[in-house]
């Protein structure tokens, strides 16, 4: 046992065994791969955000209705990776992981075409159906890869995909958007989700399904508590930089009245953030998973409560931004405690956990309109954010309390009768 709980390793088969003993398996190209796809779903998530006020004339609606396509993509995700997670569980990793960025290129490059708002909202729940399913199981197949004690740093290489598409592919996109329309940015994260599929394919270990892989017992990972815990912990405590995040272009050109050209470099800098938080995360979290989780929420809270004070300049606004987006490394963290409470239901808690960043994704825009809507103006979305972190402390603290009084009950001795 170590200092986060039960060391609990995943069922041992092509797909989780050590990469050397996988034939052609080369870890570096794998995650090269793996992150590829990570950087076509972190390209459209964010992207689409920074894009409303580009579609929301050309789509014909305002922009808080212009949030329901956020939130459709969101809802895709939310949907489709426990039913994906399920219904796949005998597909092999690799045959999966190529399928689902097939399917991630067709919604977005339907995306591109949308020739209404209700198109639109439908292509882009579409587009999220693979998307955590995606990072689910490119995160087991990472860990794989590697000794269990670097299992986070991993992980972390998959996201870094996303990561660094906050900083290089979002804001060409944008830029993207700004200079040949909206359109022309799904188009271009059809085009990624293909380059990865053809790179999974070549790159990653064949494998197969785990021995006695089913759907039953996926959904295995329901009945733990931990589990919903520690989802929980994302699904709130991740909303707050989704409350800020999406509303920044509109902030920017509405009360820090910045130049639309200033979006990009802005959006980069979050990028950055979310980049360096999450190798710093993924590093605390190989050497202390629970604490860097609770300071990691504490930083969030902390980065948000700045934000209302720093929009009315670009000076001020652009680090509060980074420091926000630093907060993003959770997502690393809560991946890698899943692997230990899941069990031997590997593959549903992991996508579960995008799931569950994207009950953030939605609930974070979602409460942030309900402020703008009472007349609080822009920048109480950073209020919103300090709520929405200082939740998802308050259930981390419950994961972790009911976790000492599990391990309490386990080591008390056994009395016997004289």
């Amino acid at each position: 046992m170590n200092a986060q709980g039960p060391a609990i390793a995943a069922p041992l088969d092509t797909a989780t065994a050590p990469a050397a003993s996988v034939p052609g398996a080369h870890p570096a190209l794998v995650l090269a791969a793996l992150a590829m796809g990570g950087f076509a779903i972190g390209t459209t998530e964010f992207a689409a955000m920074s894009l409303l006020p580009a579609f929301t004339p050309d789509l014909g609606i305002d922009a808080p209705t212009a949030g329901h396509v956020i939130s459709a993509y969101a809802l895709g995700v939310v949907v489709g990776a426990p039913v994906i997670a399920v219904l796949a569980a005998k597909i092999a990793r690799r045959t999966l992981l190529v399928g689902l960025m097939v399917l991630f290129a067709l919604g977005n490059g339907l995306s591109a075409l949308a020739p209404s708002y209700p198109w639109m909202v439908a292509f882009r729940f579409l587009a999220g159906l693979p998307h955590g399913a995606y990072f689910g199981v490119a995160a087991l197949v990472a860990a794989s890869l590697v000794p269990r004690e670097r299992r986070s740093q991993a992980v972390s290489r998959v996201i870094a995909g996303l990561t660094v598409a906050t900083v290089v592919g979002v804001p060409l996109a944008n830029g993207l958007g700004q200079l040949a329309g909206w359109r022309w940015s799904f188009g271009l994260v059809a085009l990624l989700a293909l380059t990865t599929a053809t790179l999974v394919r070549v790159f990653a270990p064949r494998g197969s399904p785990a021995p006695g892989a089913s759907a039953l017992r996926e959904l295995g990972a329901l009945r733990r508590g931990q589990v919903w815990l520690t989802l929980g912990t994302g699904a709130i405590g991740f909303g707050g930089l989704f409350s800020v995040y999406t509303y920044l272009a509109s902030t920017m050109l509405e009360v820090t009245h910045a130049a639309p050209t200033a979006i990009p470099p802005v959006l980069a800098l979050f990028g950055l953030g979310l980049t360096v938080g999450n190798l710093a995360c993924a590093w605390a979290a190989d050497r202390a998973l629970m604490p860097a989780a609770g300071l990691t929420l504490l930083w969030s809270a902390g980065a948000l409560a700045l934000y209302p004070f720093a929009t009315a300049s670009l000076w001020t606004l652009g680090p509060v931004v980074f420091l926000i987006g630093c907060g993003g490394g959770l997502a690393t963290i809560l991946q890698t405690r899943l692997m230990d409470v899941a069990e031997d239901a590997q593959t549903l808690a992991a996508a579960l956990n995008h799931s569950a960043f994207n009950v953030a994704n939605a609930l974070g825009p979602w409460l942030a309109g309900l402020a703008l809507a009472t007349g609080l103006g822009l920048p109480a979305t950073g209020w919103v954010g300090v709520a929405l972190a200082l939740g998802g402390f308050a259930i981390w603290a419950m994961s972790l309390l009911a976790e000492r009084r599990s391990r309490l009950t386990r080591a008390r001795p056994v009395r016997t009768a004289p």
